[in-house]
């Protein structure tokens, strides 16, 4: 951030401390502007070669692709910035003091030497957009302009090397390469409907392998893009749950569970007597989560929206199923709006012995836990992992337990 005559100026590509000529793209606003750098005068011993050509400052800022904005910066204080993001979220959301570390996390087995040095080779997941020529490539940043590009430095060397970046798809709405951890990739194209809007790609299965176990799902479904964030947050979300707190007999959830992989993270953990209800809007990967979750004979999926479905069992659940809830452990995943106070007050009527709470945005996760301090929930835990190297993004794992009897 600059300040310019009182107005706050957001400038991409620079860092805290820097000099830097920008060029203003964006005036709209009264109280502040947008910027990009241009050239770089006085530059912070935390700066570095971007690692990726088609982002660096010496390119137009209309022709800068987006997607790796931290990529000017060292690892080391890219963690710390993410960290800082965090702790000003608690403070001002949740009302709470943190200094969470967050944890590097290597970026796959197949990575090329030193790719962890530097946050390359990561992304097993990668979204081409499509130009109306069929030229593809990424959004340049807060653009909907398509920026050709001749590499993909933070993709994995599967991804890398399957990319079609000199083929053309006129027509076609973008085109997702996939590489799971179990088969080759795939090139996915999404063509447009009638209306112009993307259509679902073709089905197909892939499996992911996470600690010996094999998750099914649609090729073009939810997973994480990091090669290693899967088996990250399984670990992550088994060493969370308080053991002493956890009954394996209760009516355990798993919200927003897509094909099942945390609900099997807690099976896993506590064994085959576990009860557990993962719940997902998408139906397709309902049916993988029932599938893939069926060594647990208490293992169910349930497809539903979850704000309705926690204020269904609010206004439905007996008292035997009462009490089971508040003996229960609920995990949940939501996507980056977060879970919201809606279903935040609907969990705190329930009353949850604890809550395992995953999440890709800081304020919406310190906005969430701020509702459940005031439905009578303390934070016990708060870890934070680097899944995004070179981005601004950061996924966290929090729990939360009961303070109310």
């Amino acid at each position: 951030m600059a300040r310019h005559e009182g107005r706050v100026v957001f400038t991409s590509d620079a860092l805290p401390g820097e000099r830097v000529r920008a060029q203003v793209v964006d005036d709209r606003h009264d109280r502040y502007w947008r910027a990009e750098t241009v050239e770089v005068l006085e530059a912070s011993a935390d700066r570095r070669d971007h690692v990726w050509d088609a982002a660096s400052i010496a390119r137009d800022p209309a022709e800068r692709a987006g997607g790796a904005e931290f990529g000017h910066i060292r690892l080391a204080r890219q963690r710390e910035l993410k960290a800082d993001v965090l702790r000003e979220a608690f403070e001002r959301f949740a009302g709470l003091e943190q200094a969470p570390e967050v944890e590097a996390v290597a970026p796959g087995a197949d990575a090329p030497t030193g790719a962890s040095d530097d946050g390359t080779a990561w992304r097993t997941r990668v979204r081409l957009q499509v130009a109306p020529d069929g030229t593809i490539g990424p959004f340049a940043a807060r653009s909907h302009d398509v920026v050709p590009v001749d590499d993909l430095p933070l993709a994995a060397p599967a991804v890398a090397d399957a990319a079609p970046l000199a083929q053309r798809f006129p027509g076609a709405a973008h085109v997702d390469v996939v590489a799971p951890s179990s088969g080759g990739a795939r090139v996915l194209v999404a063509e447009r409907d009638r209306r112009g809007k993307p259509k679902r790609p073709p089905r197909g299965e892939v499996a992911e392998v996470v600690e010996g176990r094999e998750f099914t799902l649609e090729q073009g479904g939810f997973w994480q893009v990091h090669a290693n964030a899967a088996r990250t947050l399984y670990r992550a979300v088994q060493d969370a749950i308080d053991a002493a707190a956890f009954d394996p007999r209760a009516a355990n959830l798993d919200l927003y569970g897509g094909v099942g992989l945390l609900a099997a993270a807690v099976g896993d953990r506590f064994g085959e007597t576990v009860r557990i209800t993962t719940v997902e809007a998408d139906e397709r990967a309902t049916d993988h989560a029932a599938a893939n979750l069926a060594d647990w004979v208490g293992a169910s999926a349930v497809t539903a929206r979850v704000d309705r479905f926690v204020q269904g069992l609010v206004a439905t659940a007996s008292r035997a199923e009462r009490d089971a809830l508040a003996r229960s452990t609920v995990v949940l995943d939501p996507p980056r709006s977060g879970a919201g106070r809606a279903v935040i007050e609907a969990l705190g009527e329930l009353r949850p012995r604890q809550l395992v709470y995953v999440a890709c945005d800081p304020v919406a996760l310190a906005r969430d836990v701020g509702y459940l301090r005031e439905a009578g929930y303390a934070l016990e835990e708060l870890r934070a992992f680097d899944l995004f190297p070179n981005t601004h993004h950061v996924e966290a794992v929090a729990r939360v337990g009961s303070i109310v009897a």
